[in-house]
């Protein structure tokens, strides 16, 4: 099924390839490129080098147990659609710097940046990465013993797209709707607000 963005303007084939599915394939992730997500990931832009991102990366084949604690932190509709996706992983960001120990601002918008990296280079590669606010963060603190100084704060999906038929009805219907997005000029403002 292809899912390419219906661009106004060009841009990078994987940027328009990029999408949230909801069916996976149980089809392991290569440990290549699960390597060259993580890379992509590790190079992303933060605010003075920081990189304050950190990922738990479970996969349902090789870490079942902790596949299961992951997926038990999802609300009950996003544990509904994981299916045998083989990958979730859990975004995390160190609220202090490194350097001086003050609390970091931009901490959530660099392990945002580093998600997005890793969703881009998962498209280039015929994956997708589906990132979910849906989660109990205070049980993936306990249930992984994260840090106080380490704030949860998305959890995601990485595999290989799936046919929408194997949802249930409404979803597979969302699973297949033309991929829409707000007009530009509600989003990029030129020179003044607005």
């Amino acid at each position: 099924m292809d899912r390419t963005a219906p661009t106004d303007h060009p841009v990078l084939p994987a940027i328009a390839a990029r999408w949230s599915p909801r069916s996976y394939l149980e089809t392991p992730v290569p440990d290549a490129a699960l390597h060259s997500i993580l890379e992509a990931g590790r190079w992303a832009a933060s605010a003075y080098n920081e990189q304050p991102w950190q990922y738990l990366i479970t996969r349902r084949a090789l870490e079942p147990e902790a596949f299961a604690k992951l997926l038990a932190c999802l609300v009950p509709f996003n544990q509904g659609w994981i299916g045998g996706a083989p990958v979730l992983m859990l975004a995390c960001a160190r609220l202090n710097s490194a350097g001086n120990g003050k609390p970091n601002p931009w901490s959530h918008y660099d392990a945002g940046q580093a998600s997005s990296a890793m969703a881009i280079q998962a498209a280039a590669l015929g994956l997708q990465l589906h990132q979910m606010a849906g989660f109990d963060a205070a049980a993936a603190r306990a249930a992984f013993a994260i840090p106080e100084d380490v704030a949860p704060i998305a959890a995601m999906v990485l595999g290989t797209p799936g046919p929408a038929s194997a949802l249930p009805e409404a979803l597979a219907q969302r699973e297949t709707a033309p991929r829409a997005r707000k007009p530009a000029g509600e989003m990029f403002f030129l020179g003044q607000w607005g």
